[in-house]
């Protein structure tokens, strides 16, 4: 009785343990542990029934679903205890609970042991028979049941007594009841049949155990394996397979593939396929090859031709077993369609037809043509393509093609003249819509045509205008009544005008009509482009055509308005003010024609004597320059001037010109001023008493010279502009030493100083002075007189033809001049 009493003891332990799971478990373990070592088994169900989440607060364990802990890792107890804790949760009740456990050393426990067992003996574990090799099920078995599949023992049943026991699928969790183990002898049976495809394998997990809960072994995994049986006929994929391919396809084209598949276990004879024609239909020479291993069916016949047979349904076969005879099979049907291609040309059933029309009716069918073709029907290939080749060169006929029915619709879209043509012939062609492709049993291509003869039938016409569009340009400001043309219609029936009346249809160009009788276009208004609806330019009439049969035609009148010559070119400013600087000015001239009849324009003074005074100097096409020529009298002229533009259209125009003694011509705006006009010059008092004056000098100098001179003849030559005399600026205020008393000349003193001629040889100059203001110079010989300018005390400017600017004058004529010193040929003037 001794050694059983430590055994009820340690049982009552384990007992109270148990009981007290959810609060504390003590495991024995040794002081060294490996990794993947079972450690013992805690009782998770009786802490939580369901528990959906397992975890371990130590990494270096493991817990599985029914309780047995695991090293993850190498654990070394460093202290005589070591403890952890596992969790479990139940999601859906949420219930939370832990489970502590601590895991003492063997060694103190070895009393307790030597109690418990039999002999004292070290026990050295194998691992030969507690792993055993996988355990295979023949699937579909007959029994009988329960039918013993496998062992497992473990070798520590030498020792000690071990109890067996498994769990997993097939035992505990679905399909449950299928296996089952004895507890005393580690048999593992089957109780019944098992289908392979439903459940290929099983994994159960097997425990030995001791009576008092010790597991001397690691739960073993057991792998049962369902042996595959040929229970399963391959099938196709599709119940039936459709395919298309084009007719006169080479052999060896792939036209598609069947696909078949099994249940039974892959890479086996039992699931190697194998594929065959069974049967073809139509029963014809086989059209089509089937690859015994890929199903990839492919053109054999050389010749498929879709006229001769449209489709084709084969029967096909897929059998397992690598084929042989007696593995599984199953049919199916593939149907493979012949595509049209365009390798008949079309032809017309009839090679001539005929049909009739009256003449002058446009836009209506006269004919119906038809076209037979033995490709596919609503295809590219079969649809006819309809032409004219012959015959149709105004066009007049028009084919199209009626898509219902196939049909070549032949219409009249231009009216046809009985009296050109009584009939007309026309040659038909017809082509497909998509490209002939020659097959290898078709005949090389030929266009069919077709002839067809229209005969024009004579109706009863109105007049027809020739031509049917008329255009009549005319220029504007032609006279009313003007004749700009002549529209005239002729009976096709007589071919004369004869009894036609002609009128314009209303509401119309107002400014155009026609005579009823002789149908001549005349104006009724004056044509002006700048007026009304004549603004445009334009007009578009339509003329009706009366017989006395009451028949109307029509034709159309289109009159374009020219633009005509109608305005006079004009200058635009005609008043200006010219300084003494006498820059030209700038005229220009405008004209409300288009071209041709405005620019160029010529330009032209109409009065001769202001002609040689002024001149007109080219600009552009429509501009001038307007200038003096030379040395002319201030004042203000009336110029004269014409202007013809480029179609002879002649403007006159008067250009008022202020020639002003002024540096800025607003000098001259508020003054008066003398007037030049017409060649005719209005002078002063002044002007006119200097006239005289210079006269008398001059006469009074001539009478002199020929009294000093005698008998002898001089030759004198007086310069114009001095140009043989070098003034040269002198402080001696008496002659020079060369001058001879012979050569003084006492002149007659009209003013308050006098003059003196100094003759110089060959070459004699005349010099007056003068003060006040008044200066007269002679001048080249000749009897030619230039009146100087005079001033007034005013300062108002009479007249001035000098050669010298006004400043030079008076500069020239200051009171205050030295003496002449004349030396040789200079004469010397201080």
């Amino acid at each position: 009785m001794a050694p059983s009493a430590p055994r009820l003891v340690l049982g009552l332990l384990v007992l109270s343990l148990c009981c007290e799971a959810c609060k504390k478990v003590i495991l024995h373990v040794p002081s060294e542990l490996e990794a993947e070592t079972f450690i013992g088994r805690v009782d998770l169900k009786e802490c939580l029934q369901s528990a959906e989440f397992i975890s371990s607060s130590d990494g270096n364990f493991k817990i599985l679903e029914d309780g047995s802990v695991y090293t993850t890792s190498a654990v070394s107890l460093s202290a005589e205890k070591k403890t952890f804790t596992i969790l479990l949760k139940d999601i859906q009740e949420q219930v939370e609970k832990k489970i502590h456990v601590s895991l003492v050393e063997e060694e103190r426990k070895a009393q307790t042991q030597k109690t418990r067992h039999a002999r004292d003996t070290v026990l050295k574990r194998t691992k030969r028979r507690w792993g055993p090799i996988p355990s295979v099920m023949i699937e579909n078995s007959l029994g009988p049941f329960p039918l013993q599949i496998q062992q497992v023992q473990s070798d520590t049943a030498q020792n000690y007594t071990i109890y067996y026991s498994a769990s997993g699928p097939g035992i505990d969790q679905d399909p449950k009841g299928l296996f089952y183990i004895e507890r005393e002898t580690g048999n593992i049976f089957a109780t019944r049949a098992v289908d392979r495809e439903q459940y290929p394998s099983f994994q159960i997990i097997c425990f030995a155990t001791t009576p008092d809960g010790y597991s001397p072994e690691v739960p073993l995994v057991h792998t049962i394996r369902i042996e595959d049986d040929n229970d399963n006929a391959p099938y196709f994929t599709q119940d039936l397979f459709e395919f298309s391919v084009p007719e006169n396809s080479k052999p060896g084209v792939i036209v598609g593939k069947v696909t078949a598949e099994d249940r039974d276990e892959p890479y086996t004879l039992h699931t190697t396929l194998k594929y065959r024609i069974v049967s073809q239909n139509p029963p014809v020479t086989p059209a089509f090859s089937l690859h015994s291993d890929t199903g990839v069916i492919a053109v054999l016949l050389p010749q498929l031709d879709r006229e001769l047979v449209p489709s084709y349904t084969l029967l096909v076969e897929v059998r397992d077993m690598a084929g042989q005879p007696f593995g599984l099979c199953t049919t199916g049907t593939a149907v493979i369609r012949i595509e049209d291609m365009n390798d008949n040309a079309p032809c017309f059933k009839q090679m001539q037809y005929e049909t009739r029309v009256e003449e002058n009716r446009v836009n209506v069918e006269i004919l119906r043509v038809s076209v037979v073709d033995l490709d596919e029907p609503g295809s590219p290939g079969s649809g006819a393509v309809y032409e004219i080749i012959k015959g149709n060169d105004d066009r007049s006929f028009e084919i199209t093609t009626d898509k219902n029915t196939n049909e070549g619709i032949l219409c009249v879209v231009k009216g046809l003249d009985y009296e050109s043509a009584k009939q007309r012939i026309l040659v038909i062609a017809v082509n497909n819509e998509a490209p002939y492709m020659l097959a290898p049993h078709s005949q090389q291509l030929s266009q069919s045509t077709s002839s067809v003869t229209v005969h024009v039938l004579d109706v009863d016409e109105g007049p027809v205008f020739k031509p049917c569009l008329l255009r009549i340009d005319v220029k504007e400001c032609e006279d009313i009544g003007t004749t700009i043309g002549r529209y005239v219609a002729e009976d096709p029936e007589t071919g004369n005008s004869e009894g036609i009346s002609y009128r314009i249809s209303p509401n119309q160009c107002n400014w155009i009509n026609i005579d009823e009788k002789s149908g001549e276009v005349r104006t009724v208004k004056v044509l002006d482009r700048d007026v009304g609806d004549m603004r445009r330019g334009q007009c578009n009439i339509t003329v009706l055509a009366v017989d006395r049969n009451g028949k109307t035609g029509t034709g159309t009148i289109q009159v374009f308005i020219v633009p005509g010559n109608k305005n006079y070119p004009r200058i635009t400013k005609t008043e200006y003010i010219m300084c003494r600087d006498r820059k030209p000015i700038c005229l220009t001239a405008q004209d409300g024609d288009e071209s041709p009849y405005s620019t160029p324009f010529v330009y032209r003074i109409t009065d001769r004597s202001l002609a040689s005074m002024w001149k007109i100097t080219r600009h552009n096409d429509n501009s001038v320059y307007l200038s003096p020529k030379g040395d002319i009298p201030f004042g203000t002229y009336d110029i004269p001037i014409s202007v013809i533009d480029n179609g002879g259209k002649v403007g006159e125009n008067h250009i008022k010109v202020n020639l002003c003694d002024c540096v800025t011509p607003t000098e001259c705006n508020g003054g008066k001023s003398r007037e030049l006009a017409g060649g005719n010059v209005t002078l002063g008092v002044w002007a006119i008493l200097a006239m005289i004056l210079g006269s008398l000098l001059l006469l009074l100098i001539l009478i002199t010279i020929c009294g000093c001179c005698g008998s002898g003849v001089m030759h004198r030559h007086v310069t114009d502009d001095c140009a043989n005399h070098n003034l040269i600026i002198s402080n001696t205020e008496a002659p020079g030493e060369e001058v001879m008393d012979h050569n003084i000349i006492p002149l007659q003193n009209t003013c308050d100083q006098g003059g003196y001629g100094i003759k110089t040889g060959d070459q004699q100059t005349f010099e007056m002075t003068k003060g006040r203001g008044h200066t007269l110079e002679s001048v080249k010989g000749g009897g030619h007189q230039t009146l100087g300018s005079v001033k007034e005390g005013g300062g108002q400017t009479v007249m001035d033809t000098c050669r010298y600017s006004y400043s030079e004058w008076h500069n020239f004529t200051h009171p205050r001049l030295g003496e002449e010193s004349i030396r040789g040929h200079t004469l010397i003037k201080n």
